[in-house]
């Protein structure tokens, strides 16, 4: 890493941010007296941040954090009552909190009033069709204006969304549906993507959806189940709905994210956990009142429901591009929709640089850039600064079940491209070697309790999942994450990608468990091994596949071709397969532990 920032922040941006405001509320002169502060005055920290949010309580808590059972299963936001969609709209009525485009259209607009009754219609759509508080819904959709409006329809109305991503086979769609069993599932009639038309309706069918309500995207209607039902024949006519009042640590979401089992942890978010993301968007993404946050996604991941109550509860605006964010078209969106805060995965850039297509348009309405979901490259980071004419990356990196980031960046730190500059506001971490002891690279280690952080799981064990066998650190309880980090000389932080048997394939989060137990299937395998490859110069980790062989009929290329269409065909067809390794045996520890660290060192020798 070079010793000069390639962005230096200044006593106007500094001056000018959330982070200065609560510093100069607290007295504090400087960002690290000020991190150090979040942590140990935890209490008031997170107390002066849920005010300074706005967040609506029908009953006041009556203590910001009681851990009675335990930091493992602290209860935030102690006996109050509230939904956490009512802090979503403290804007004004007129103010702008939507703007869209589909793909080939014009830009669109959606008012805080519009958006709110197109809410209140689902909800009350929602009860006319029988379902209870409590009861599940689903989304399988793209980021559209509906998929935001029904997601916050389902919380006001008490009833856990269930979010699937739009990209999953049919198999994928089926596997979270058994888990979370939702009474309806919202989707559209087909995805419209680069000219192209990809059924969406029939995956969910497939999927064996109890009962689906189809949005239709088509100019000629399509065939229903006697079950189903299309869009304006549920939704109600009513604007008014009063949101269902519950405690903090109600589910509102359920989320689906891979662990090191074959089967995707199913991780509810609570009321408590969208003030984690606000408070993440408020300090760390620097988010203020009329702001276009742009973060090309989908409800099914993490970033997803994130960007909804990141940008609503800091009185932003959203904006939503249709078609994929890799053309013309979408560097065009970015500038007319005067996004200020554009979030990306590192393939983004990688794509944008390579093609030089964003190189046309003024983004020098945007104040900074945010990425996640992969490790970036410092070379890309630096040209997408460019874009913007020197604006900084806020690097970010966090999991569904902490609701945001626990190491990130901020405005108010000088930027070094790929490099995360501090550790989340309001949290802590420590970093241990193999043998427990505090390094400088090795395990990353969460210190509970950090608002946001779930305390649940719907399939698993959550203490067994998180806490079981963790070591301590000065005799404080330690929470599992699996990320790998290293501290550089100037404390700064950069990733290394993870400790166990999950990986990052194009932002998306899965286990090599889950792609093993599809290649396994194939007739010329008898056993592989799916291993995340980290470039050396940095930048998004690549899938190779590592087989022991159990026939030898066919070419390496037609078993590639193999393996690449049963991926795509059972898991997800974003999940790019970069190599195919043939080996005799695969290393295994004594317990019959496949070594798969010791396969990517073999690999990157």
């Amino acid at each position: 890493m070079s010793n000069t920032p390639y962005w230096k922040t200044s006593k106007k941006v500094i001056e000018q941010s959330n982070i200065y405001k609560m510093m100069k509320k607290n007295a504090l002169d400087n960002y690290d007296d000020f991190w150090q502060w979040s942590v140990r005055e935890k209490e008031t920290f997170w107390e002066q941040t849920v005010s300074e949010l706005g967040i609506q309580f029908s009953e006041n808590f009556e203590c910001i954090l009681n851990t009675d059972k335990g930091v493992e299963a602290p209860r935030w936001l102690h006996n109050s009552q509230l939904n956490i969609v009512d802090s979503c709209f403290q804007n004004k009525d007129d103010a702008v909190v939507i703007r869209f485009q589909k793909e080939g259209g014009f830009l669109q607009e959606i008012t805080q009033k519009e958006l709110e009754n197109l809410v209140n219609t689902i909800a009350n759509g929602l009860v006319d069709a029988g379902l209870k508080v409590g009861d599940k819904i689903g989304i399988d959709l793209p980021m559209t204006v509906e998929a935001v409006a029904i997601y916050l329809a389902g919380i006001k109305a008490g009833m856990p969304v269930v979010t699937i991503a739009d990209s999953f086979t049919s198999n994928e769609i089926s596997v979270r549906l058994d888990i979370a069993k939702p009474k309806i599932v919202f989707t559209q009639d087909v995805l419209e993507r680069s000219g192209k038309q990809l059924p969406l309706y029939t995956k969910v069918v497939d999927a064996k959806a109890a009962c689906i309500v189809v949005i239709p995207v088509l100019d000629t209607a399509i065939s229903l189940r006697t079950q189903d039902v299309f869009w304006n024949d549920f939704i109600s006519s009513n604007t008014q709905f009063t949101s269902v009042k519950q405690t903090p640590d109600a589910c509102i979401t359920v989320l689906f994210s891979s662990g090191t089992t074959g089967a995707p942890k199913a991780i509810p978010w609570t009321h408590s956990t969208p003030i984690k993301s606000a408070s993440d968007g408020f300090y760390h993404q620097d988010i203020h009142t009329n702001d276009v946050v742009c973060w090309p996604t989908n409800l099914g991941w993490m970033m997803g429901p994130w960007l909804v109550f990141a940008t609503l509860i800091n009185k932003g605006c959203i904006a939503l591009y249709y078609g994929a964010p890799m053309g013309d078209n979408f560097g065009k969106f970015i500038q007319e929709s005067k996004t200020t805060m554009l979030g990306v995965i590192p393939s983004f850039v990688k794509y944008w640089k390579q093609s030089q297509c964003m190189e046309k348009y003024d983004w020098t309405a945007i104040k900074c850039f945010s990425s996640t979901g992969e490790v970036s490259n410092p070379t890309e980071m630096e040209y997408l600064m460019d874009l913007a004419g020197n604006k900084p990356v806020i690097e970010y990196c966090g999991g569904t079940e902490i609701g945001g980031g626990y190491v990130t960046s901020t405005v108010v730190q000088d930027n070094y491209p790929s490099t995360f500059s501090s550790q989340a506001l309001g949290g802590s971490f420590v970093i241990l070697d193999d043998e427990n002891n505090e390094a400088v690279t090795g395990e990353m280690y969460l210190i509970p309790p950090i608002l946001g952080m779930s305390n649940t799981l719907l399939n698993s064990n959550h203490y067994e999942v998180y806490f079981k066998n963790t070591p301590r650190f000065k005799n404080q309880v330690l929470r599992r994450h699996g990320d790998q980090l290293s501290i550089l000389e100037n404390g700064y932080f950069i990733a290394s990608g993870r400790v166990d048997d999950a990986m990052n394939l194009g932002g998306i989060k899965v286990s090599s468990i889950q792609i093993e137990s599809v290649l396994n299937t194939l007739e010329f395998v008898k056993e592989s091994a799916a291993v995340a490859i980290a470039p050396k110069s940095g930048g998004p980790s690549r899938l190779v596949i590592f087989y022991v062989e159990n026939t030898a009929e066919s070419s390496k290329e037609n078993r590639l071709e193999l393996i690449k269409k049963s991926i795509k065909n059972q898991l997800n067809p974003l999940f790019k397969v970069a190599d195919l390794v043939k080996i005799t045996s695969l290393p295994r520890t004594a317990s019959n532990k496949v070594m798969r660290r010791s396969l990517r060192d073999s690999y990157q020798q």
